[in-house]
């Protein structure tokens, strides 16, 4: 996984995490800080259809691992898109 300070993926591809609700985006955003991954929080992107104003970017490559962590904190999420 790439860490915070670290450039984007290989491919500079990035992913949007969109959740269901702003607590849930600030918590995963919380979340993948403690574990040094690499996340900004941005306005969920207009093409993404989401209940939530707050998606992370994340490298997209990474999105299986960061799917993963944040299902083990418990986190839920409405879907990872490529950007």
């Amino acid at each position: 996984m790439s860490r915070a300070g670290s450039s984007h993926g290989a491919d500079g591809t990035y992913g949007a995490v969109v959740f269901h609700s702003t607590s849930a985006a600030i918590r995963a955003d919380k979340t993948l800080r403690k574990a040094a991954v690499e996340a900004k929080l941005i306005p969920t992107p207009r093409e993404i259809s989401s209940d939530c104003g707050l998606a992370l970017r994340i490298s997209f490559e990474e999105r299986d691992d960061v799917v993963a962590l944040l299902t083990a904190a418990g986190v839920e999420i409405d879907g990872v898109h490529r950007l």
